[in-house]
Parts: structure tokens; sequence; C-alpha cells
């Protein structure tokens, strides 16, 4: 016994280790066996990282696995992936393993296919990337499978576990989404008739031409399919489907034929409360239902025959019920009554494009509001038309009070209307406001509207909206936002378009506002970005995309950064996320302001290009709280008067929508209208009486002072112009930074007396008057900052110079002093007679001489010999002699006395 018990565990062994090893033998040859059923069936790239046999795990039956298999496209559709799949295996008999293909067909027992991704792709030429089966003789001339097919399936269970679906079609507009899908059947599939039996859930999303039918859906099925394969049909049996929570159970068949698939299925809802119409709805929407109270009755029933082709699609009659019904949420306190449903989706001819559905009545009643309207819409998978009628009174805040819908922001507001409106959807897109046909009236009051591009709820008070054929007029417009408040008339020319397809929203407004502040208009957008863990935003401002329009505004008050801008009037032009100013006039420090030019906040930073004209404004006031001019002339908020001024700038904005100063450029001209200087608080005007201590800067006549500086890069570069400190003429010119940084020169023209006691000494030496008139130029050179500026001047080398000057006049007056006493002299010897004009040249031999010495003589004989010329010339030396030594005693006793 224990002897035939040792070989029985030996053999066991034997078995198991066999069992184990034979995998690893064969590993290259199943390898093989799959590349070659790819290569003989697959026209596409088809790679996986590994495939595994396993003799234990499904033992007596061979087990393969096929890891990671990738199938790629090749064109029209060249490297887009077809499927991905982690991991596929089979379950089958070992001898299969060796059979040889003149053996028969493959047989394989079960298939588990485990997260697969498929996509299904029709571009817009009808290729399709599925048709991915080599074609081969079978295909041509069928015949008996069993007999001649390589490969066929006798499948005991099989199963898809959480898979995904995508099937795009490029040339219908199509999207259809099954994700979270997880599927499984037992039946066989081997012989001509056989039985299938299926379990089925996951989430459907279906959409046709852009338009949502069916949004992460959820669906379940549990079906019974019977199988001609001979025949290419399949009949339902027993099939019981839930969407969302909705039972239905349906019946009929599908059958392949060569033109698509003939289809002739039948379903409706097995019962008939109205609870089953809130399972409908997504429960993401509707909540738990399962507590819900309900009246009345809810029935869906439809019919889907016909042929599915690439130019047909089934005949649909879907029709849906209800009467009398009304349903209440336990934790709400409010119920919705009286609710009639009357809605059918239809196709008669097959045409796709003739779908329609037809809501003939859907009718509710919340308190005492009472709700109405009607609706057709054909042409649903192209160019949608709609007809529809709404007549009614809604208490939005009654909304969530009924029921447990989520919103962003609480709703409020008694909406009424009497409307009908008849458009298409393309007339929405295109502004074909011809093809728009409105009529009727809408008010709305105590609304509250919120959105991600406003930065503050916009309250509305009051609005009355009357609808005409292409247009709609805003006959009255109460509301407020932030601290803002407004009062608006005028046309919409989309409104439709706004609400319906994201369109813009057009039209004119007259606008008048108490206060009106900017920044509660603009929207916020955040930009996060992480890095090392840590998170920052940044906000930037920006104009709505959605606006296009154009307002007259007529404002008591804007606050605008902090300015605070009185009697505003101008038009404002929105669009393209652009704001327009044209002619917008103000009252601002104590002055008017003029603006026009645009704001742009289409890129990430927005950009501005501004025309100003300023008039009357207090320099001190204005010079001190705008930024702008701050940089422009820092030191001008000492001054105390008027200012007048043009300026053109342009450049970005800032997060808060302030000009950011770096990169402002422009030009301007300025007139200052100045009373008073207020120089305490100014170091530059410190420095420079400490360099000019003869000018009391204090008391500058800047009356009528007009300049042109332009700026670029954060530098002011100013023209030069003139003051005045009584009579000293001062030119300034230079530049400065935005940064309060300096580069000036001002020239002084100074009068020598103002030079100190050595120089008017030297003035009353040369007793002159004209030498009281004499100035010097003495250039200061201004650097540093405004807060710490360095002055530095060249005034010692002037007086140097001037003295210099000085010293010459000095000179040169005592020279011509000396020329005119020989003058005085010579003419007392001539004893005071004028020349005669008939009397010749001979008949006075001083005069002679003279001309001899001074060259004038040229009638001069040099052939004829002079008379007296000894004596004469005695005479001139000492006349000469007595002058020089004269002069030289008066010198000489006038530096004794001083």
């Amino acid at each position: 016994m224990k002897k035939a018990l040792k070989i029985i565990g030996i053999t066991l062994l034997i078995i198991v280790a066999l069992l184990v090893a034979i995998p690893f033998m064969f590993k290259s040859q199943i390898k093989d066996m799959v590349k070659q059923f790819i290569n003989e069936n697959m026209n596409a790239k088809v790679e996986f990282s590994d495939v595994s046999l396993s003799l234990i795990s499904s033992f007596p039956q061979a087990h393969v696995s096929v890891d990671d298999l990738v199938i790629t496209n090749f064109e029209p559709f060249k490297d887009e992936t077809f499927a991905t799949v982690k991991a596929i295996t089979f379950d089958m008999s070992v001898k299969e393993l060796f059979k040889k293909a003149s053996e028969g067909p493959l047989v394989i027992n079960a298939i588990n296919v485990n997260e697969a991704l498929l996509t299904l792709k029709t571009n817009k030429f009808g290729d399709v990337n599925y048709d991915i089966a080599k074609k081969t003789d079978a295909d041509a001339a069928p015949t008996n499978t069993d007999t001649n097919s390589s490969f066929s399936f006798d499948i005991q269970d099989y199963a898809i576990n959480n898979s995904a679906f995508t099937y795009l079609d490029e040339k219908s507009n199509i999207t259809f989404y099954i994700t979270d899908l997880n599927h499984s059947g037992k039946g066989t599939f081997s012989g001509t008739v056989s039985e299938l039996d299926t379990n089925t859930e996951a989430k459907v999303s279906l959409s046709l031409d852009s338009t949502q039918y069916l949004n992460n859906n959820t669906i379940k099925l549990d079906a019974l399919i019977d199988l001609d394969l001979e025949n290419s049909k399949y009949t339902f049996k027993e099939n019981k489907a839930i969407i969302n929570q909705l039972p239905l159970t349906f019946q009929g068949f599908v059958q392949m034929v060569d033109e698509g698939q003939n289809i002739d299925i039948t379903f409706e809802n097995p019962g008939s409360n109205f609870k089953d119409f809130l399972a409908v709805v997504p429960e993401a929407y509707s909540k738990n239902i399962e507590d819900v109270t309900t009246t009345g009755n809810f029935k869906v029933k439809g019919t889907i025959k016909g042929l599915s082709s690439d130019t047909t699609i089934p005949h649909l009659d879907i029709n849906v019920t209800s009467n009398n019904a009304s349903f209440k949420y336990p934790d709400l306190p409010k119920s919705v009554e009286n609710i009639a449903i009357n809605a059918s989706l239809k196709n008669d001819d097959g045409n796709v494009d003739n779908t329609y559905l037809n809501l003939e009545t859907l009718n509710f009643k919340i308190d005492q509001d009472v709700f109405k309207s009607s609706a057709t819409l054909k042409n649903i998978t192209q160019n949608m038309l709609v007809n529809a009628n709404i007549d009614g009174v809604l208490n939005l805040a009654n909304i969530t009070q009924a029921y447990p819908v989520t919103l962003d922001k609480e709703l409020s507001g008694i909406l009424k209307g009497k409307l009908h409106t008849s458009f298409d959807m393309n007339a929405l897109e295109t502004n074909a406001y011809q093809r728009i046909k409105n009529d009727g009236n809408v008010s709305i009051t105590d609304f509250i509207f919120s959105s991600e591009d406003i930065v503050n709820p916009i309250q509305i008070n009051k609005a009355d909206i009357t609808f005409n054929p292409g247009t709609v007029s805003l006959n009255s417009f109460d509301a407020r936002t932030g601290t803002s408040d407004l009062n608006a008339t005028g046309n919409i020319e989309n409104l439709l378009g706004f609400l319906l397809s994201d369109g813009n929203l057009k039209g004119n407004f007259n606008v008048k506002s108490n206060t009106f502040a900017v920044d509660d208009f603009m929207v916020a957008e955040t930009e996060t970005a992480t890095n090392n863990k840590t998170t920052s935003a940044e906000e930037s401002l920006k104009i709505p995309a959605f606006l296009d329009c154009t307002i007259q505004a007529d404002a008591k008050t804007v606050l605008y950064d902090n300015l605070t801008l009185k009697n505003v009037k101008g038009s404002l032009k929105i669009k393209d996320e652009q704001a327009t100013l044209q002619n917008l006039s103000s009252n601002l420090f104590d002055g008017e302001i003029t603006v026009s030019g645009l704001v742009d906040t289409k890129e990430k930073t927005p950009l501005f290009n501004m025309n100003l004209g300023i008039n009357d404004f207090d320099i001190s006031e204005s010079f001190q709280d705008l930024q702008l001019l701050k940089s422009l002339a820092p030191i001008a908020k000492i001054l105390q008067g008027k200012l007048n001024t043009t300026i053109n700038l342009s450049g970005a904005l800032d997060q808060s929508f302030s000009p950011d100063l770096s990169t402002v450029s422009g030009d301007a001209l300025a007139e200052l209208l100045t009373t008073n200087i207020s120089s305490e608080t100014a170091p530059l005007l410190s420095k420079l009486d400490g360099a000019f201590n003869f000018i009391d800067f204090d008391k500058l006549d800047l009356k009528d002072l007009k300049t042109k500086l332009d700026f670029k890069d954060g530098k002011v570069n100013v023209k030069p112009f003139d003051i005045k400190y009584q009579d000293i003429n001062i030119t300034v010119d230079g530049s400065h930074g935005f940064d309060k940084s300096m580069d000036y020169n001002a020239v002084l023209q100074v009068p020598a007396k103002y030079l100190g006691s050595e120089i008017n000494q030297l003035i009353g030496k040369i007793d002159d008057p004209d030498v009281n008139n004499i100035t010097i130029p003495v250039t200061a050179t201004i650097g540093g900052t405004f807060t710490a500026p360095t002055v530095k001047t060249d005034l010692t080398s002037s007086v140097s110079n001037l003295t210099k000057q000085l010293i010459e006049i000095q000179k040169n007056k005592l020279l011509n002093q000396g020329s005119q006493e020989l003058q005085n002299l010579i003419g007392d010897a001539l004893g005071g007679t004028k020349n005669d004009s008939t009397e010749t040249q001979t008949s006075n031999p001083i005069k002679n001489v003279l001309d001899d010495i001074t060259g004038n003589n040229s009638n001069n004989n040099s052939d004829e010999t002079p008379t007296n010329n000894t004596t004469v010339e005695e005479g001139v030396k000492n006349i000469l002699g007595n002058f020089l030594n004269n002069t030289k005693n008066k010198e000489s006793a006038k530096d004794s006395t001083e």
C-alpha cells in the first residue's frame, strides 16, 4: 500500500512539474501561433508585450494570456491607435495548442478582455478605421465555416471588463461614448442557431450635430438573445433595460443585410408611475428619488422600425405622456403640481433630416405660479428649426425649493412672460435677424445674475423687454452691482443668440448712473502655477468677450482706481474685449478732462492708447493723486495754480487696470497757470537755494509757462523751456525717469551785479551805464533723484571769466580816453578851426604830419620837399609828451586817492 501511494505521489509530482514546465517549453511556439494568427487575419500594426501559458489556473484546460495589446491603423488613419487592451485571456483545450491548420478550426472555450479602449472612426470622406480584417477567398465565396474556417469559437462564457468604447462619425457629426463598460455573456457561437444570455452595465453619452442627447447616462441591460448566424439575425426575447433609473422592456430583432441593418424593436416602461419620469433625469440632478412622493401617470412607448444604412435611419415613433401629475421631495418645502407632458419624437420617412420633436404640452405649477409652454423642433440633426410659445409666471427662487438642483449661485426674482418665437439655429449664429421672429414681452423683477464673466452679481430690480421681429427693445432696466447703479434703455439685437448659442450680446444702450465703479464690471481671471509645492495666483482684469454694444453714458460719479470723476458723459464702444472711448468728458481736480482712445484686454496683458485733454486742473491736487502726472513731472506737486495740457500716451495696464509706467510712451504739451510755490517738501529747491543765494526760488515767475515733453521706456524727455526770476532768465531742459532719477541742465543768464562786491567794484571803476547790463551764463547740472537731488554749477569759473572781461573793458576804456584827449589837444593846437573844403593839404602842416603818422596822406608827393618839417615834429612831440605826462599824473593821483 505504501508503495502504491508512493508511486501515485511521484506520478502526481511529475504531472505538476510538467504542468509548470510545459508553458515555458512551448512559450515561443505559442507566440509564433499568435503572431501567425494576427498576420493572417489583420491589416494593421499589432504589438504586445508578452504571451503567457498556464496549465494550472484553468486545469484541465490551457490558459493563454496576451498582455499590453496595441493595434495601430495603416492609411488613411496612419499611426492612429485603433485599440489598446491591457490583457486578453483565452481558455482552450491543451490539444488545441498543437493543432495544425489541416486538422480543423481552433476552438476557444472562453475569452476575457480587460481594460480595453476601442475607437471606431469614420472620417469626412466615408473611410472607416475598423475595416482591418484581411480579405480572403472565403470572403469572396463563402463556404461551410465548420470545414474551411481557420478559426471558430465554442464559447461557454466571455467577459469585457472595465472598458470603454468611442464612435466618431465626422461625416454625420455623431459622437457616441460608452464608458465604465462591464459586459458578460454565456452561449455557444459555433452552431447555426444559438442563444446568448448577456448582462451589461455602462455609462452612455450621445451627441448629434453638437446637440447632447445623452450625457453620461447609466445604462443597464439584461438581454436573452437568439443568434441566427446563418441569416445574421439577432432576436431579443426576454429583455429589460434601465436608463438611469427608468425601467424599459423591449422586444424585436436586428438583422444584418447587404444595405445595413434591418431593425424592428418596440419598447415601453412596464409601469405608469410619474416617478419613472424623474428616473429619466440623470441622478446628479434628480438625486435620490426613492422617497419622493408622486401622483399621476407617466408613460414611455416607442417603435424603431426600418432600415439603418448610409442614407436612411429607421422610422421613429417615440411618445412620452403624463397627466395631472405632481412630485415632492421630502427635504424640500415646495411641490410641483398640475404637471402635464405630451411629447413625441418622430421620423416618418427614414430621412434623418426629417426627424422632429413635438413638445405639444409642458405645463406645471409651483405655489400660485403657473407656467405653460409648447414647442416643435424640426431638422434637429442639421440646422434645427425652433417654434416655441411661453406663457406664465415663474418665481425663480422656488426652483431650488421644489427641485434638488445644485446651482453655483442662488436664483431669485419673478419672471413673467408671454412670448412666441420662431428661428433656426444658424440664424442665431450668423445674426440673420430676418429669420428670427419674436413677438411678446417679458419682465423680470428682483433678479440676481452671476457669471464667470463678471466680478459681482448683478441685481436687476426691474427690467421690461418687448420682443419684436429682429430686435428686442429694452424699455427699462434698473440694476445694481457692487457699488454701482444702472438705469438703461435701448435695443438688443441678439438676445436669443446670447442665451441659446453662446453668441455675443449686441445692442445700443443709453445708460445713466449715479455711481459707476469701473472695477464692478471687470472679470478676474485666475492663473495658478505650482512650483515646489507652492501655489501662487495672478489675476488680470478682462472686458467680457460676449459684449458687443455701444453705450451712451451719463454718470454723475465714476470711480476709477483712486480717482473720482464727476459729470461723466460720452460714448463707449465694447467689442472683441476692447473698450473704445469717444469724446468722454468729466470734471476732475476742479477742472475738466476729455478722453478718447481704447483699452484692449484680448491679450494676457491689457493694452491702452489714449488722448487726454486737460483744462484748469488744480496742479497740486492732480499731481499728488494722479500717478501718471506725478511720474511725468514729480516737482509739479509743489505748485499752486492751474494746469492745461494735452497728453497722447499708450502702453500696458497692470493687474489693477492702471497704466504700467515702465511701458508707457507718448508726448505732452503743458501750460501752467501758477500763482504760488510751496517748497517746504521740495529738496531740489533747497539745493538750488544753497547754490544760488541771490535767488529766492519761492518767487520764480512761472506765469504762462509752456513746455513740451515726450516719454518712453520709463524716461521723460523735457524740451527747453524758459522761466524768470526778476531780471534773471533761466532756460531748463533734460530728462528724468519714472524712478525719480534726474538729469537736467538749467542755464541762468545772471547780471554781473549779482556776483559779489569785487565784481561791483570793477563795475564802479568802469563808470559806464552799459556795463550794468552785462550778464553771464551760469549752468546748473541737476542729478540724483527728486528726493535726494545733487546740484553742481560753474558759478566760480563764470565769475572768473567775468572778472577778466571787466578788466579788459577797463583797459580798453582807458586807451579810448587817451585817444580822445589827444584829439582834443590837437584840436586846440589848430585853434579850434574846422577844415575848409577848399583848403589844400599843404596849408595845414600838423594835419599833414598826423596823416603821415596814420597813413592817411595818400596825396603826399614824394618828390616835394617838406616845409618846416623839423619845427612841426618837435611841436607834436611836445604836445604828445605833455598829454601822456598829464595822463600818468592823473592816474597816479587817482590811485593815491583810492
